[in-house]
């Protein structure tokens, strides 16, 4: 299976000019012959928003909107998955969402579920459990930028069966790339961060998106400032390999007789 991420700069407000490139980019993709790619969070509108109007002006319905109505169209021409994150609107609230679309249209939404600073001030939390796709090669998760703070978002979409875990995100702090490493090594998965480029509105994103294996290998890696589409080629199986040791399985292993909820 071939999988791989788009790194670019969306400018902000600017939703056409971003699908534009968005497009670009994923022709680019499907070149490389790829079955999945991830964009990053928040890919047609940008990311610093200064009041609730302006991300509900910005904010679009889903499936309905023109950004998943364009990728559910790519998708099925080019025959692969695609994975977003848009500014989605729905019953009045504004979400910070990713949309999976793959060969035969609109598979689901994921709303964000730990909102980063000033995003609590723009977005409602998602409310959802946590969910796995499948699709003919490859079990997935998807999770956005800041979720990957809570272990317990890698750890459940593992126990629930992903082998690949989706990663839209818009990363500011420097800790994230070199966590998942980690977070793929605990959990036997692979996982592929979309991060995004540039400067806005005074913030600066920290690039280097990449894509981890099961053993914390970086299969591929982009440095801070470039756009590019990045595709590697995996063997999602690998993933359910749980062995650490001949003796020692990363799921049999587990104490849950010990580990009680902390509520």
């Amino acid at each position: 299976m071939k999988v791989g991420y788009i790194q670019f700069n969306p400018e902000f407000g600017a939703k056409a000019r971003n699908q534009r490139l968005i497009l670009e980019f994923l022709k680019e993709g499907a070149h490389k012959e790829a079955d999945l790619l991830v964009l990053p969070e928040l890919c047609t509108t940008g990311y610093v928003f200064t009041s609730k109007e302006e991300a509900a002006t910005l904010s679009e319905e889903v499936p309905q909107g023109p950004t998943t109505r364009a990728l559910e169209d790519f998708a099925e021409e080019e025959d692969l998955y695609i994975v977003a994150g848009l500014c989605e609107k729905s019953d009045g609230k504004v979400f910070n969402s990713a949309v999976l679309v793959g060969p035969s249209g609109f598979v689901s939404t994921y709303r964000k579920t730990h909102l980063f600073n000033k995003e609590k001030l723009w977005f409602a939390r998602g409310e959802e459990p946590f969910r796995i796709y499948e699709t003919p090669k490859a079990k997935m998760g998807l999770m956005i930028c800041f979720d990957w703070f809570f272990p317990e978002v890698t750890r459940i979409l593992a126990l629930k069966g992903a082998q690949i875990i989706c990663h839209p995100s818009n990363l500011i702090l420097p800790y994230c790339q070199k966590a998942l490493l980690g977070a793929a090594l605990q959990n036997r998965i692979f996982i592929i961060t979309a991060n995004r480029v540039g400067k806005e509105r005074g913030v600066r994103f920290t690039g280097k998106s990449q894509i981890v294996s099961p053993n914390m290998e970086i299969l591929a890696k982009s440095l801070r400032k470039s756009e590019e589409v990045r595709v590697v080629e995996i063997d999602p199986k690998d993933a359910e390999n749980k062995s650490v040791t001949e003796l020692n399985d990363l799921w049999t292993d587990r104490r849950t007789d010990l580990y009680h909820p902390l509520l």
